[in-house]
């Protein structure tokens, strides 16, 4: 794999977003216009399904269409027009946002309507969430008993309207048949963490709008954090005063536009409600997560008898598990009390979430006074302490008619949970032992692997991929999460009441970063959240992806196409020829390519078999995948061929000395252009090039610069190499770190800036011949600033 891999612009590129959020626009009343034809008077393509998720029972029928255009009419039947009246708003206002049709929307059944929704109570379908649609005799009828089954009949039918090779403006042409459908899970979730970094209301009711779309019905909202306090408590006003401001250091210096000016973001009441309400109209619920009584140190910012020393901490910088824990003594429970009765005031979900998780009780221990508690309340550890904490409020809640939820860890250790907490369950390893112990103990529990569902890891090992912790969480590995805990019987697996994924926001700063972070691989989550066990096909589901990222584009939501996007590997031939080969994570659709420097198309030369170049003049091959309706998956890549080509590594294509994945963090952001990333092993500033091609090399180049990340002082295994001057210096050594050092670039030039620096230095003359592993380590401390290699390249 070589370097000089990256993301063509493109004009027209940019997408753009439809008026309200894509979900109100388009109830323009028309003249109707239903039509009824054979289905070879249609596209071939057009009469195709590409349901995503898949739905439970799908019954094609006939060789008939029903043809939807624009004007045509959507009515209500059945005696409760009231509630399916916004549902049906709401989809004219999809099918006319994405689509381009306006639709008629007559809130009365007539004959000649292309679509009617129908909320009828004796309706034949599965629970309150099924639905039944029939496609035929000229109409699209949505049935349902309840608004919640008819929502997701109408996110079907609108994606009826929306199949492979759709066009915006033109009828719409839908095959014949029948779909009995129902989730096959009662929790599809997404946690988003605004504690660590803020989103909007209008971002976050953003999300909820393609969460519903997706199927996704639950949104747990992480509401505290050692870095910010996000929730208005009137009670307690400096939570939010003090608590949600930090010092802007790193990234956040970008936000907020000055070193001088903190980090802050809150959400009021008011807001609070209107998400809610928001959530409620697309049948999402939101479940607070009031973390305790680890991820606390805001809150002890705000009002230092929370915690245990009685001194007032600054509301958390860094990243990792900060010892602030919460003083578990009842001063502290009547606080949390008066927090949860705000909460269940704001948030009527019958979960609340109280986390758990990470609890460091280095001051715990340090502390007589909570020792001597521990010891008052006959408790054997530490971790009965929490145990008794944590009960205590799961109790008050279930008192109040609500559900606790918290992690698995501390919680399971605690040994003191009530049978009715729910248990979320980051190990997916071990067959789901773990999810499995806690349904033995009588909970609920919901599956939020950290292998395959924390979607703030990143999703390729592509150059150009985004920041994103290790290690790679691909589009597959999503789709392939396990939901049956082994060795579980039939009564124990219907205790899994769903499946989560996370977006821990670290290194999530804002919400374009989130919308890549999360998408596509929410539609495995959708998948694996409604659809039946024996419909989990990947190579199905890959069918129906390229109508869904249709549907996102035409959305505006901006989109990974990691799992699509063409990878370059290159190597040299014995003829003097230089050997490229293209291919993509995913494995799917057709890459086609340039030589010419035009972007390519589905029109342009499809790759078949790698390519061969002479070893002259720099050609620049240029490639994009497509879909077999010439849906264009990914993005062009581009990369230069010629005779340095095998003479230059991307920082990403290097691997780490202790062998562990890198983390992908953010650098500075220059005057112009977007910030740099880069493949770092947090704490050990050591690079290895594998076989580099040393023969005949006189120079070596390598660009740094330093990433936008602040760790802790006491950063656990950090690598420190004696320096010999105070800014450091990069040291290049031949076939291991203890080997011949090869030459030495001072890092003055780097440390007086940020931003990105390129040293070169001469290759020592004695030591050039064949290929060779070479292993570059800064020297110095990485916790008083790590650096972070963009690229390296070899000269002769």
């Amino acid at each position: 794999m070589t370097a000089n891999v990256a993301i063509d612009p493109r004009p027209g590129r940019r997408w753009r977003r439809p008026r309200s959020n894509g979900i109100h626009a388009g109830l323009a009343f028309v003249v109707f216009a239903t039509l009824w034809v054979p289905l070879a008077g249609a596209k071939t393509a057009a009469s195709a399904w590409s349901l995503l998720p898949q739905p439970a029972a799908m019954h094609p029928a006939g060789n008939g269409v029903v043809a939807v255009a624009d004007g045509a009419t959507v009515a209500l039947s059945g005696s409760q027009h009231t509630q399916a009246l916004p549902i049906a708003k709401q989809f004219v206002g999809w099918v006319g946002s994405t689509r381009g049709l306006h639709l008629r929307l007559d809130g009365s059944p007539a004959t000649h309507s292309a679509i009617v929704f129908d909320l009828d109570p004796q309706a034949d379908v599965t629970g309150d969430a099924g639905y039944h649609i029939a496609i035929g005799d000229g109409a699209i009828r949505v049935v349902a008993r309840k608004p919640r089954g008819l929502y997701y009949g109408a996110v079907t039918a609108w994606q009826l309207l929306t199949p492979p090779g759709w066009k915006p403006h033109s009828t719409a042409y839908v095959a014949e048949g029948s779909i009995d459908d129902h989730p096959r899970f009662a929790w599809r979730g997404l946690l988003l963490d605004s504690g660590r970094h803020f989103q909007s209301v209008a971002e976050i009711e953003k999300l909820i709008d393609w969460m519903s779309l997706n199927k996704l019905n639950v949104l747990l909202w992480h509401l505290t954090e050692d870095q910010g306090w996000r929730l208005e408590v009137p009670k307690y006003p400096e939570l939010t005063s003090i608590g949600a401001c930090r010092k802007a250091v790193g990234l956040d210096v970008e936000l907020t536009g000055s070193p001088d000016k903190p980090y802050c973001g809150f959400y009021t009441e008011a807001q609070v409600r209107e998400i809610v309400r928001h959530a409620a109209a697309r049948f999402v619920t939101i479940v607070p997560g009031i973390d305790v009584p680890g991820h606390s140190q805001a809150a002890v910012a705000a009002y230092p008898w929370l915690g245990v020393t009685g001194k007032r901490p600054e509301v958390w910088t860094d990243w990792g598990i900060s010892a602030w824990l919460l003083k578990p003594d009842e001063k502290t429970l009547r606080f949390l009390d008066d927090v949860l009765d705000e909460v269940m005031r704001l948030f009527p979900s019958r979960y609340i979430s109280l986390g758990g998780d990470e609890a460091d009780k280095t001051q715990w221990n340090a502390s007589p006074e909570v020792r001597a508690r521990m010891r008052s309340l006959g408790l054997a550890n530490m971790d009965a302490l929490q145990g008794w904490f944590t009960k205590r409020l799961a109790d008050y809640l279930v008192k109040h008619g609500r559900t606790p939820v918290g992690w698995d860890d501390e919680l399971l250790a605690g040994g003191t949970l009530p049978v009715s907490e729910v248990v979320m369950t980051w190990h997916g390893r071990d067959k789901l032992r773990v999810a499995l112990q806690a349904i033995q103990q009588g909970h609920d529990v919901l599956l939020a692997p950290v292998e395959s569902l924390y979607f703030d890891y990143y999703q390729s090992d592509l150059p150009d991929e985004g920041p994103g912790q290790p290690g790679m969480i691909s589009l597959k590995d999503a789709y392939d999460t396990a939901l049956a805990p082994e060795g579980a019987t039939s009564a124990e697996a219907k205790h899994v009441l769903g499946v989560q994924a996370q977006l821990w926001t670290e290194l999530v700063p804002n919400f374009p970063r989130a919308e890549h972070a999360l998408f596509p691989r929410v539609a495995a989550l959708s998948e694996l959240g409604w659809s039946p066990a024996d419909a989990h096909e990947w190579d199905g589901f890959l069918s129906r992806m390229p109508a869904e990222m249709a549907r996102y584009r035409a959305l505006g939501i901006a989109y990974a196409d990691s799992a699509f996007a063409p990878a370059f590997s290159l190597a040299p031939e014995q003829d003097g020829k230089l050997r490229v080969t293209l291919s993509n994570q995913a494995g799917f659709g057709a890459i086609h390519y340039t030589t010419d420097g035009s972007p390519p198309t589905a029109a342009s030369r499809r790759y078949a078999a790698p390519l061969e170049f002479s070893l002259g003049a720099g050609t620049t091959v240029r490639a994009a995948t497509f879909a077999p309706d010439g849906f264009e998956l990914s993005a062009p890549r581009s990369h230069v061929i010629g005779s340095t080509a095998l003479l230059i590594r991307d920082g990403s294509q290097l691997a780490t000395c202790s062998g562990r994945p890198p983390m992908r963090l953010a650098g500075y952001r220059p005057a112009h252009g977007a910030a740099p990333v880069y493949a770092v092993d947090v704490g050990n500033m050591c690079w290895l090039w594998k076989d580099a091609p040393l023969h005949g090399i006189r120079q070596i180049r390598v660009t740094v610069g330093r990433i936008a990340w602040r760790f802790g002082d006491d950063s656990d295994g950090a690598v420190v190499r004696p320096a010999a001057s105070a800014a450091g210096e990069l040291q290049v050594h031949g076939d291991s770190c203890q080997g011949t050092l090869l030459a030495t670039l001072p890092l003055a030039p780097a440390a007086a800036t940020k931003y990105q620096t390129t040293l070169g230095a001469e290759v020592d003359s004695g030591s050039r011949a064949g290929a060779r592993t070479l292993c570059i380590v800064a020297t110095g401390d990485p916790r008083d600033g790590q650096w972070a290699i963009a690229n390296v390249s070899l000269s002769r």
